[in-house]
């Protein structure tokens, strides 16, 4: 070791005390996160996706249910993986720790390089089309005003994230009752068609007429289309490290959350269904829009409003957990480590999140350039299924490589085993029905490989390499040491 590195490691070892992040998140607020980054835009748009390809209001509802049935599973295994393997990071922490360093590294590589930034671009960009809806209510809202309060709003939750993690959880747990009043208007107004008699399209009789009979192939679409709108389901394992008594709360939160989202999506669907035909709904693009301007007269702009709060709080949700899996990463040695920096006052990972937040830039840059946003998303799609299957894949292997290991929470197999089987469907469906787009989402996730074998795995690289690396992490740590602590 040379004598700059002992003077740095001296400096570092004469700081007043280890600098972590603070553990503010309680049972509240960890349902909260969860219910609020699985609730976003998907459930005012999806529905028509998951009509369209089961063909019949019946097997839809039955898609529904279904869908939350198998995201209950996948988040009990997520609840036994979190609580065995308390580190922030989710899927990555637990592939890594069970697989080792390459797999952990593709999961990373893809979530940071293309997943979180353009699942943040597109949610950014219907916030800001749904509130500049009521103030254009006859055209398109023009161009570069989308674009310029979509990134107000990133940068403004950004810095609410960078400056304090209790107002960031804070926000979170405002715009989850926003969201859930939202629906819960839905509901209302749905339940109160139903007791007025408009209540044929949900009959038994009517409900299971089918427009057109669908294929296996299609009834895995829809499923597909109802699983995009329960996707974020497993965000909490990304903060486990700030989650109050973990063990405890982090099953629980789960265990109240998924019911709770589809119970309440079920709902939702009903009322759609109570209010509007197959073909209404089909012919729209919006359905909660099309559903308030049919039923809620003058009062109708507050459907586009709540939708504008209920993707401001999703925006805040994936800040929030993207963030902590970049500072994982860098902690694990994936990443630069001037991303596993946090500041000693708000113990927040600001690298991190300055990197999320240009990432999600680029993105935004690309999507204004023109170029299909909706492929980029079935790429996202498709890795994160892939990602999903992994991790629990290895929880079955962890069990059987350290059986002795003391798990507080052990799920019955047939609970990994039931999701594994859904997923292998599914997965090979997409392979079959879009081979270019998931041998792209493929493509995307193997270029992580050089990379890891170059960055990571190599470890005798020449000095200027790493002079050039100290040049971007050692140095600006020693030049902000009262603003930043590194986490060892």
């Amino acid at each position: 070791m040379d004598g700059g590195t002992r003077r740095r490691g001296a400096k570092r070892d004469e700081l007043p005390e280890r600098v972590t992040l603070k553990k503010e998140i309680g049972l509240l607020s960890a349902c909260t996160i969860i219910i609020g980054n699985i609730i976003g835009s998907g459930i005012f748009i999806s529905p028509k996706g998951v009509l369209e390809h089961s063909g019949s209001v019946g097997l839809a509802l039955v898609v529904w249910v279904l869908g939350g049935g198998i995201a209950a599973l996948g988040s009990m295994c997520y609840a036994e993986l979190g609580v065995t393997i308390p580190k922030s990071g989710g899927d990555y922490s637990y592939v890594t720790e069970i697989f080792g360093g390459l797999i952990g590294f593709l999961l990373l590589w893809s979530a940071v390089l293309i997943m979180y930034p353009t699942t943040l671009a597109v949610i950014a960009l219907t916030f800001s089309n749904y509130i500049l809806q009521p103030v254009f209510p006859d055209c398109v809202p023009p161009y570069m005003a989308t674009r310029m309060l979509s990134t107000t709003c990133v940068l403004f939750l950004t810095w609410v994230n960078c400056f304090s993690v209790r107002l960031a959880t804070r926000i979170q747990d405002i715009f989850t009752v926003g969201k859930l009043m939202a629906l819960g208007l839905i509901i209302v107004v749905g339940l109160v068609q139903i007791f007025r008699g408009q209540y044929e399209g949900l009959t038994p009789q009517v409900a299971f007429e089918f427009s057109k009979t669908p294929s296996v192939g299609q009834i895995a679409l829809a499923f597909l289309q109802a699983s995009f709108a329960f996707s974020g389901w497993n965000f909490l394992n990304y903060v486990t490290e700030e989650v109050v008594e973990p063990q405890r709360n982090l099953p629980r939160a789960i265990y109240i959350s998924i019911p709770l989202v589809t119970f309440v999506y079920t709902l939702t669907n009903i009322a759609y269904f109570s209010s509007m035909s197959p073909e209404e709904l089909l012919s729209s693009n919006a359905v909660a829009v099309t559903f308030g301007q049919k039923l809620l007269g003058m009062f109708s702009t507050i459907m586009p409003i709540s939708v504008a709060l209920s993707t401001f709080g999703g925006i805040n949700g994936y800040l929030f957990t993207s963030s902590r899996l970049c500072f994982s990463g860098a902690r694990e040695g994936h990443l630069p480590s001037l991303l596993a920096m946090i500041h000693c006052k708000s113990c927040t990972p600001i690298p991190a999140l300055l990197v999320c937040v240009s990432r999600y830039l680029y993105f935004y840059h690309l999507t204004s350039h023109k170029i299909q946003t909706h492929n980029l998303i079935n790429y996202v799609s498709f890795i994160n299924y892939l990602s999903y299957g992994v991790t629990i894949a290895g929880l079955l292997y962890y069990r059987w490589k350290k059986p002795a290991l003391y798990r507080p929470i052990k799920v019955n197999l047939m609970v990994p085993t039931c999701y594994l089987l859904f997923w292998a469907l599914l997965l090979g469906f997409s392979l079959h029905s879009e081979p270019v787009v998931c041998g792209v989402g493929l493509v995307i996730m193997l270029t992580g490989v050089p990379v890891y074998f170059l960055g990571v795995h190599w470890s005798e690289k020449p000095k200027c390499i790493y002079d050039f690396i100290g040049e971007w992490t050692a140095e600006p740590w020693m030049m902000t040491r009262h603003h930043y602590y590194h986490l060892l």
